[in-house]
């Protein structure tokens, strides 16, 4: 009696390999992206915003 199901061959898991390493490069690459490109530039003007508020509002009470 033959199996139902082939058994894993060298060529299944070079693909397995390929799909892993290809999906946690662009995954990491594109964190990389959004965190240096994005997130920390909103974060910086939100703060630098705040700041000035304060500042501001320092100043008005002297």
């Amino acid at each position: 009696m033959a199996a139902a199901i082939p058994p894993i061959t060298g060529m299944l898991r070079r693909g397995l390999v390929l799909d892993l390493s290809t999906a946690f490069g662009l995954g990491t690459t594109f964190g990389y992206l959004w965190w240096y490109g994005y997130h920390l530039p909103r974060v910086r003007a939100r703060d630098n915003h705040y700041a000035r508020l304060e500042q501001e509002r320092a100043a008005g009470r002297a």
